[in-house]
C-alpha cells in the first residue's frame, strides 16, 4: 500500500492510522534514512536490469533450465517485453516508493538541509521514472490521498526537476561525503536532464538546442571548479569495498556497510559468478562479444588484476575485475576450475540467448565491476554503489561540446580519460565514437539504455536482438498502476 499509488478507502485508513500512531516516534532524520535506502532499484536492483538488459552490455542467457523465469530475461535482451514484464513493472513501482519516502520527510519539519536531500532523492527517482517511461506520477500533498496524483510529461517533467533542483542548491552540503546528497551531485543530475531534454521531447528524433548544451558545460566547469574531483589512477578504486576512501572520482554514491544498512552490490558478483567460483554465484549475466571488442588491450577498463586490501591471495595475478574470458583459476590455489560436469570452466565469446548442451555453463564474458568484499561472504558488500562519477561529468561536457561544433575541445576530454585508463588517445571524437567510449567508461553503471537512445542507436539490432519497434524507446506503464490511477496513459503501442 506505501508503493501503490491509491485513493482506496483502506489506503486512507492505513495512511492516517500509521501516521497517528506513530507521528510522536518518527523524526526527520530516521525518515531522510529510509528515503536513501529506497533507491535500492538503482543498485543492480529492477531499474538497473530494466537498463541493461535492454541494452547491448548484457544479456541473461537461458542455461537449460536455469534463468528461465518465465522467459523474462529474454524479454528485455530481445525487446519483446509487455506491460506485465516483471523488471519494469517492479522498476515503477521501485521509484514510486523512493518519491513517497522522500516526500514523507518533508511532513515531518525537516531542517533546511534535511528538506533539501528528500527533495534531491524525490528529483532523482522522479528523473528514472521520466527517463524510463515518459511520464512521473507526482503527488505533492500528502495529507489528502482522496486527490490523485497529477502526471507529469516530457518537458513538464524536465521543467519541474530543473526547478526542483535550482530550488534546492543552496541548502545542499558541498560535498564531502559522496553517499549524501550535495550540490555536485544536483548539478550531475541536472546535466543528465540538459542533456537528454531533446530525447524527451522526442524519443526517435532528438534536437539537442545549443542553451542545453551551454548548460551542461557550465555545469561540468562549476563541478570542475569544486577542486573536489580528479581521475583515478586505477580505475576500479571506484567500485571497490573501500572506495568512500579510494576514489577520487565518485559525487554520489548508494551506501553500503555491513552490518549497518545498504545492500544490493554483492549481486553484481552473485548474478556472474560459476558455481565453481567464489563466491560461488548463480551463473547468469555475460556481456556481448561486439561489445567486449571495443576495448583495446592495454585498457584498464577491459581488466586487470587488482590486488586491494582482504581480496583474495590470486597467486596467479589472474584478472579479478573488468571482463572474465577464458580459464578460470581458483583465486587462492591458482588451480584451474571445472564447471559441475568436469569440464574446464573457460569462458567462451560466443553466447546465445538460449544455451544448450555441455557449454551452457561456461558460454558469455562475464562482467565483474565491483571488486568482491570477500571479509562479507555473502553478507552486505561495503562498496558503495556509483550513480554519478567524475568521469561521467567530463564525457557529458565533451559531448555537449561535439553537439555544439567544439570537436577538438571534446576530444581533449576524451583522449585525457582514455589517457588514465592505458588506452590509445583518439585523433578526433565523433558521436560514434563519442558513445563507444561512454560503454568503455561506465559500463554495467546503468546508463546505456538512456545513452543509446540518446544517440539513435536503442533501435538497431546487435548479437542476439534484431532491430525493433519505436515503442521500445519508452517502457508500458504497470497494469496495476493504471489500475490505480487514471491520471495515468499507457504508452503508444503497448
Amino acid at each position: 500500500m506505501l508503493v501503490s499509488i491509491s485513493c482506496t478507502k483502506l489506503d486512507e485508513n492505513f495512511r492516517s492510522e500509521l501516521e497517528e500512531s506513530n507521528s510522536g516516534n518518527i523524526t526527520a532524520d530516521q525518515l531522510l534514512i529510509s528515503a536513501y535506502n529506497s533507491l535500492g532499484p538503482f543498485q543492480v536492483g529492477d531499474l538497473w536490469h530494466a537498463n541493461e538488459h535492454t541494452s547491448d552490455e548484457v544479456i541473461a542467457p537461458t542455461r537449460g533450465p536455469d534463468w528461465d523465469d518465465n522467459g523474462q530475461w529474454r524479454a528485455l535482451h530481445a525487446h519483446t517485453w509487455n506491460a506485465d514484464q516483471g523488471q519494469i513493472r517492479g522498476a515503477f513501482n521501485g521509484l514510486l516508493s523512493a518519491q513517497f519516502s522522500a516526500s514523507n520527510v518533508l511532513q515531518f519539519k525537516p531542517s533546511a538541509q534535511q528538506a533539501a536531500e528528500a527533495r534531491f532523492i524525490r528529483a532523482l527517482s522522479m528523473y528514472a521514472v521520466l527517463d524510463g517511461w515518459g511520464q512521473v506520477p507526482y503527488r505533492e500533498d500528502l495529507t489528502n490521498y482522496k486527490i490523485l496524483p497529477v502526471t507529469l510529461k516530457g518537458t513538464e517533467a524536465t521543467d519541474f526537476i530543473i526547478s526542483e533542483l535550482s530550488g534546492i542548491m543552496n541548502d545542499l552540503p558541498d560535498g564531502t561525503t559522496a553517499y549524501l546528497a550535495n550540490k555536485n551531485a544536483a548539478r550531475a543530475l541536472l546535466m543528465k536532464i540538459y542533456l537528454n531534454k531533446g530525447a524527451y521531447a522526442n524519443r526517435e528524433t532528438p534536437a539537442f538546442d545549443a542553451a542545453d548544451m551551454n548548460q551542461v558545460i557550465t555545469l561540468a566547469d562549476q563541478i570542475t571548479a569544486s577542486n573536489k574531483y580528479s581521475l583515478n589512477d586505477i580505475f576500479y578504486d571506484n567500485f571497490s569495498p573501500d572506495n568512500d576512501i579510494k576514489s577520487k572520482e565518485n559525487i554520489y554514491t548508494l551506501y553500503n556497510k555491513n552490518g549497518d544498512r545498504g545492500g544490493g552490490v554483492q549481486g553484481a558478483a552473485f548474478q556472474v559468478f560459476h558455481y565453481s567460483m567464489s563466491p560461488s554465484g548463480y551463473n547468469g549475466f555475460a556481456t556481448l562479444s561486439n561489445f567486449y571488442d571495443k576495448f583495446e588491450a592495454g585498457d584498464q577498463r577491459r581488466g586487470m588484476y587488482y590486488a586491494y586490501p582482504a581480496g583474495l591471495p590470486n597467486p596467479g595475478h589472474r584478472i579479478n575485475v573488468g571482463f572474465l574470458i577464458g580459464q578460470q583459476y581458483n583465486l587462492t590455489t591458482d588451480a584451474p576450475l571445472n564447471d559441475r560436469k568436469g569440464h574446464p570452466l573457460s569462458f567462451t565469446r560466443e553466447v546465445s540467448i538460449r544455451e544448450t548442451g555441455d557449454n551452457l555453463e561456461i558460454t558469455g564474458i562475464r562482467v565483474i565491476k565491483y571488486p568482491y568484499d570477500y571479509p562479507h561472504l555473502n553478507q552486505v558488500n561495503d562498496n558503495d554503489w556509483a550513480i554519478f562519477r567524475y568521469a561521467d561529468v567530463l564525457l557529458m561536457k565533451a559531448e555537449a561540446q561535439l553537439r555544439t561544433n567544439q570537436a577538438v575541445a571534446a576530444t581533449a576530454i576524451v583522449n585525457q580519460i582514455r589517457l588514465k585508463r592505458g588506452a590509445t588517445p583518439l585523433a578526433a571524437v565523433n558521436l560514434d565514437n563519442l558513445i563507444d567510449e561512454r560503454g568503455r567508461e561506465l559500463y554495467w553503471e546503468g546508463w546505456r539504455r538512456q545513452d543509446l537512445i540518446r544517440f539513435g542507436k536503442f533501435l538497431q539490432p546487435w548479437q542476439e536482438k534484431p532491430a525493433d519497434d519505436p515503442k521500445f524507446l519508452l517502457f508500458p506503464i504497470p497494469n496495476d498502476q493504471l489500475a490505480v490511477n487514471p491520471n495515468l496513459t499507457q504508452n503508444p503501442g503497448y
